[in-house]
């Protein structure tokens, strides 16, 4: 099974695939014929000594001055050396493939008037898993992903740094390893590569990913919490959510409900108290808000990945070449900023849960869930590491559209910094998985107190499986260990939630 590019089908389901999966990627013959067709056009224009913005002219504020002939191809290549000025930490693999699969689809759609061998070589590259080295940080979000785009355009070339096979080596030592070519730029193909929202859209793709799964597996800590703290499932019930109308808040409730279906851990209204604490009450209705901005970003995500984010544009069948703006990333930075609103708060609620669960004023288990109180501190400071981790979102979740600094001598004098936006999610989503893990580590060590014969049937499965990965406490250790083992359990762990729950996804984007 290989997944075919064609510009305008490109699945969530399929980035994964191939990004996770390592599946092979095969460009439809369609798309082969209209990127030929395209670029006869731009060959065409050149041929006639028509002014073409980065083609034949300087860009950003040298877009007036016009470049001869025989500096054309020499015009590409010093635009990628020049504009190779990522710095920081660099992007993981994944989020380097995406962006590797993301700049194909899009220059596959023909309208960026490359030639046919540069998308074959990006395809070449997905398959022989050779991953350029991107530095994070250096891109404003318009005009394109410049920076991070020209560290990925140099591996085509043969240049810089990859991944390949766990190590970090020369572009050009891949390339020959996997019998690949070097590419060598003509006309227009150094502005295609980078002229694009891919950096942004890649990061937002492994964000949302991950945020989907994140959310899923929150609903089932959360769960378990209940159970732990003898929660009230009254709360849940479908008619209290019904009558508020929040789809997102109703699916919240109906899969809670039916976690604990079998539970005999939970609690009926009156039996225990009255009315439990708005972290245990109100977890389908702050869960669901956080599902809204995931399934917003969903939208904009599958609109973005089957974009023409390129300038110029070539429109071959009406013989134009138009000056435009798609690579300005508004509506991703948009996307990124309120995701991380989802993101921050799911975690902001799970800490308030964890405190629950280990402050011996709130419930009555052993205090901070230690096995000898006084002596050994337990869970103690376990809180105050997501505490830490929850207060770092709150920072991070400050929106980066809102800020803009002209650059290129004020030519581009309104950039969307989503980018950072999108770096800042990745982060914040990061940070609350290890918040979820330590509330699955306190949550387990409850339900233990409480009698995990007990448990719900789904519950329970989850502990068992959850204990392979981290023992119950009966003394104190050092529990970042377990915190980053269970955390990276949850990242891991399979889930086939995207195809399942959105069969909806392989809609054509015209």
């Amino acid at each position: 099974m290989m997944v075919t590019l064609t510009g305008k089908t490109l699945t969530l389901q399929e980035v994964k695939s191939v990004v996770f999966d390592n599946e092979k990627v095969i460009l439809a013959e369609e798309t082969i014929h209209h990127v030929a067709e395209n670029r006869r056009t731009v060959e065409t224009m050149i041929d006639k000594k028509q002014t073409m913005y980065g083609i034949n002219t300087g860009f950003g504020k040298f877009s007036d001055v016009v470049i001869e002939d025989d500096d054309v191809e020499d015009l590409q290549l010093n635009l990628i050396h020049s504009h190779a000025c990522g710095v920081g930490e660099t992007f993981s693999e994944e989020v380097s493939r995406t962006m590797l699969l993301l700049r194909a689809n899009a220059l596959s759609q023909g309208f960026s008037g490359v030639r046919p061998v540069l998308v074959e070589q990006l395809v070449a590259l997905l398959n022989a898993r050779i991953h350029p080295v991107i530095p994070q940080q250096g891109s404003l979000g318009a005009s394109g992903d410049l920076a991070p785009l020209s560290h990925l355009a140099l591996a085509l070339l043969g240049e810089g740094e990859v991944f390949y096979k766990g190590e970090r080596i020369m572009g050009a030592s891949a390339l020959d390893k996997e019998g690949i070519p070097p590419l060598s730029l003509q006309a227009k193909e150094g502005l295609a590569l980078i002229n694009g929202t891919q950096a942004m859209t890649a990061v937002g793709v492994i964000t949302y990913l991950e945020a989907e799964k994140l959310l899923y597996q929150s609903e089932l800590v959360a769960a378990m919490t209940l159970e732990g703290l003898q929660g009230i499932i009254d709360a849940f019930d479908a008619d209290v959510h019904r009558i508020r109308g929040h789809q997102e808040q109703m699916d919240v409730a109906e899969r809670v409900r039916a976690i604990l279906i079998d539970s005999r851990l939970t609690t009926r209204q009156g039996k225990l108290r009255v009315q439990d604490a708005y972290s245990l009450r109100c977890i389908p209705q702050v869960l669901g808000a956080s599902w809204q901005t995931v399934n917003y970003v969903r939208e904009k995500l599958l609109t973005e990945m089957n974009a023409v984010t390129d300038n110029p544009l070539i429109f071959s069948e009406a013989n134009k070449v138009i000056s435009g703006g798609n690579f300005h990333g508004q509506p991703i930075a948009l996307a990124m900023d309120f995701i991380k609103l989802g993101i921050a708060e799911t975690a902001n609620i799970a800490e308030r849960r964890i405190e629950r669960l280990v402050n011996p004023q709130l419930n009555d288990l052993p205090a901070f869930l230690s096995p000898n109180p006084g002596l050994e501190s337990g869970a103690m400071i376990m809180q105050y590491s997501a505490a830490s981790l929850v207060s770092e979102n709150k920072t991070l979740a400050h929106p980066a559209s809102v800020d803009s600094i002209p650059s290129s001598a004020n030519q581009e004098d309104h950039v969307s910094m989503g980018t950072i936006a999108a770096r800042h999610a990745l982060q914040m989503l990061q940070n609350s998985r290890r918040v979820v893990a330590i509330e699955l580590i306190c949550a387990m060590q409850a339900v233990e107190y409480r009698g995990v014969d007990r448990m719900a049937s789904q519950t329970r499965e989850f502990y068992e499986h959850a204990r392979e990965i981290v023992p119950s406490i009966t003394k104190d250790r050092i529990f970042s260990t377990d915190i980053e083992n269970v955390a990276d359990w949850l990242k891991d762990s399979e889930d086939s939630s995207v195809q399942e729950n959105h069969p909806e996804e392989g809609v054509f984007h015209e």
